[in-house]
């Protein structure tokens, strides 16, 4: 387990707009407002499409990380995540997850990490700055390279 208090800084309320590329605005709002790290302790929103993870195949190693992606239109998503600090490119790392519906198929959900989303109408989440200790995603050789929060010095 890896633990740290953690100082705060400032809490935003932000809504992205109809037509966004989510990761873009997230991107364009940590830049414009200077947030390097944080949590997004929940999001509401709509996608027209997204691309989260996931696989119809049969998986040759359970235990293992899924790297394909599965394409879904037209969902509601609730969601959740961290915001880490790239060291390499001084932009940041996001790890989001959401459950979402798929509107024309009875809301049948989907849960899992969001790799891309095209926001439908609005999204709208509350993000909470960390302004210490410093918190990166390097990748834990040993674990199938997972990218994995740390707090303090990246090792």
């Amino acid at each position: 387990m890896r633990a740290h208090e953690l100082t705060t800084g400032r809490t935003f309320g932000v809504t992205f707009d109809h037509g966004e590329d989510f990761f873009d605005a997230l991107s364009a709002f940590c830049r414009d407002h200077e947030v390097r790290q944080g949590y997004i302790p929940s999001f509401i929103g709509a996608f027209a499409e997204a691309e989260i993870v996931g696989t119809c195949e049969k998986l040759e190693d359970p235990d293992a990380p899924v790297w394909a992606m599965t394409h879904v239109t037209n969902v509601e998503a609730f969601g959740a995540g961290t915001i880490a600090h790239d060291v390499e490119t001084g932009s940041i790392l996001p790890h989001i997850h959401v459950s979402a519906g798929l509107k024309a198929q009875s809301a049948d959900g989907r849960t899992s990490h969001l790799l891309s989303a095209k926001v439908q109408f609005l999204s709208e989440l509350l993000i909470i700055e960390v302004v210490s200790p410093n918190m990166t995603r390097p990748r834990n050789h040993a674990l199938y390279d997972v990218p994995l929060l740390t707090f303090g010095a990246p090792e």
